[in-house]
């Protein structure tokens, strides 16, 4: 039987000595290697929505992959795709680091220098784990396969531009029209998804943040079910202690969210760190929210540009959603995609608070009247990204509202509204 195997080794002399290797294995089919985490996770991802029998056996991973860390690397990959061996090649043969691999998910470990005999009994290890898992599938089995739910992330340009609404109404419009849906508040100081909400509930991320492993059970003691239907993760009621929210911890959050539900919706407010920044590098969809002011475009612009620079996401891979929209503002979409070099969403967001103020002042935004503009336009931007079938829209009679811009096709991959931006900070 032909081993396929996919390399993830980021340095230049590491992936061809790799290669190299793996070439003289028997009955082995090695890819072209893969230079970094994201890039491994896509094409996981593209090729198990083909098919699983399209996953590659085995996937090795190099100690100095990134930008995420090879053994948090290791654990998303054996959540979101079961059914492949995953191998550490590591020069650490420790048993603390070996411990730590095989908690993580991984079915072995190498170790640098690499010698042909050890890379081949691991590779012949873990392919021959990886077709009892396929086999168990194809015999009706429910370990979850494929590349799991789909996680947008939110993100405000600044303070007040509507990103917990816009967060609260994509994740409403998912769980209305089937789909499982989490919304998670990662806006760790000043997060008001429950607010907004009506929910009183102790329990937060927080509660999360300290767990090597997540179980389902210490997942739903740390969620909320909502009456709409929705999971919901709230942030912290005393900001403080958002500190206490690691990349690493997010990163294991959102692969245990994601693995069980088809949507996953987080609110990043507009105050970047190392939590929320995680959860906007391992999105499927990371949007921007701005509004079409000089000011604001310029905040954007910042932000994406940070974003490129500690590569947590490429521009082209943002997508901006405009905010209180008018054809009368001098600033259209257009520019902002010029100024920010992201895309902008065919989808745009009127500006209409009054239709607003009750349900936020009442704290009950999932009671938004279906008439709503901001609503229709924000469902509609569920249905561009594809959070939405087109005819679960349809049944809700839920228009689109479309800017200058046609609708783009998304692959499937803020807060920080004071009193001021809850009055304003919608659409």
């Amino acid at each position: 039987m032909t081993t396929r195997i996919l390399p993830a080794v980021g340095d230049i002399d590491a992936a061809r000595a790799v290669t190299t290797l793996l070439s003289q294995l028997p009955d082995a089919e090695p890819a072209a290697p893969v230079p970094d985490s994201t890039q491994l996770i896509d094409t996981l991802a593209r090729l198990a929505g083909e098919a699983l029998d399209e996953l590659p056996e085995v996937v090795l991973v190099h100690e100095r992959i990134g930008p995420v860390p090879a053994l948090e690397l290791i654990r998303e990959v054996a959540l979101r795709f079961p059914a492949v061996g995953v191998v550490l090649v590591t020069a650490d043969a420790g048993p603390g680091l070996f411990s730590a691999a095989m908690d993580s998910g991984a079915r072995g470990l190498v170790t640098l220098p690499l010698s042909y005999e050890e890379l081949a009994s691991r590779v012949q290890s873990a392919s021959q784990w990886a077709a009892g898992v396929r086999r168990h599938l194809g015999s009706g089995g429910e370990v979850m396969a494929g590349p799991g739910g789909v996680v947008v992330t939110v993100s405000g340009a600044k303070g007040g531009v509507g990103t917990t609404l816009a967060a609260v109404q994509l994740a409403l419009a998912a769980q209305a029209s089937g789909h499982s849906a989490a919304l998670v508040d990662l806006d760790l100081q000043t997060g008001d998804v429950g607010s907004y909400l009506d929910v009183q509930f102790r329990r937060s991320i927080v509660d999360l943040a300290g767990i090597q492993d997540i179980t389902p059970r210490v997942l739903q003691d740390a969620v909320f079910g909502h009456e709409s239907g929705l999971s919901l993760l709230l942030a912290p009621k005393d900001g403080e202690r958002g500190e206490e929210v690691t990349d690493r911890s997010v990163r294991q959050v959102i692969s245990s969210l994601r693995s069980r539900h088809a949507v996953v919706v987080i609110d990043c407010g507009s105050q970047m760190n190392t939590a929320n920044a995680a959860a906007v590098e391992m999105a499927d969809t990371a949007l921007l929210l701005t509004t079409p002011d000089v000011v604001c475009v310029r905040a954007a612009k910042r932000l994406v540009r940070m974003w490129t620079r500690l590569q947590i996401r490429k521009a082209e891979e943002t997508v901006v959603v405009v905010n209180r929209y008018s054809r009368a503002t001098e600033i259209q979409p257009p520019l902002i995609q010029k100024i920010t070099g992201t895309r902008v969403a065919g989808t745009t967001v009127p500006a209409a608070f009054k239709e607003l103020q009750g349900a936020v002042d009442a704290g009950r935004l999932h009671d938004l009247e279906a008439k709503s503009t901001v609503k229709q336009a924000l469902w509609g931007l569920a249905g561009e990204l594809g959070l939405v079938s087109a005819d679960a829209m349809a049944a809700r009679g839920h228009r689109r509202n479309r800017g200058d811009r046609g609708s783009i096709g998304l692959r499937r991959r803020g807060r920080g509204e004071d009193t001021q931006g809850r009055q304003g900070g919608h659409g």
